[in-house]
């Protein structure tokens, strides 16, 4: 049997997690004050900000689905960000651990948003003329970020992890 060895402070990254939380929500509760009723707030020609309810994930994908998706979304991400924390423990790399922070506090973001209004609240729209890209928020981005880091500090590390 196989022994493995924890790491302990790496656990300390989760503070990153949950100061991403507390960002997202107030992110999104000022975008609710602002931009209801349909408002669009231009910051640059490029940016818009304008409130959208995703029930759905990643680019709308199962928006329209019978309500299902909501239960499902919610249990994936927190069996995911649960399998991540073990991950960690197990990992002694701190970049790669932060990476995967960014990642959990994203996913637990969108989960509160779930939990309590029953969809994702989006508000970010980057647009080049008449192509949107899909509306996201705060989470959203900092999974992106933490994805993209932590592909490419696996990918040019000297060691497999």
């Amino acid at each position: 049997m196989r022994k493995y060895k924890f790491y302990w402070h790496q656990l300390a990254w989760l503070w990153l997690s949950a100061a991403l939380i507390v960002l997202d929500q107030l992110t999104k509760k000022i975008a609710l004050y602002y931009l209801s009723g349909g408002q669009v707030k231009t910051l640059f020609p490029l940016l818009d900000f304008s409130l959208a309810f995703n029930r759905g994930a990643a680019f709308s994908f199962l928006n329209s689905a019978g309500g299902w998706q909501n239960s499902f979304f919610v249990t994936l991400a927190i069996v995911f960000s649960l399998a991540m924390v073990i991950w960690m423990l197990r990992n002694p790399h701190a970049g790669q651990n932060m990476s995967v922070a960014l990642i959990i506090g994203g996913a637990l973001a969108n989960v509160v948003d779930r939990l309590h209004y029953g969809y994702v609240i989006d508000f970010i729209d980057l647009h080049i003329a008449q192509y949107h890209w899909p509306t996201f928020n705060v989470a959203d981005s900092a999974i992106c970020v933490g994805v993209f880091m932590l592909l490419a500090l696996t990918i040019f590390s000297k060691k497999v992890v």
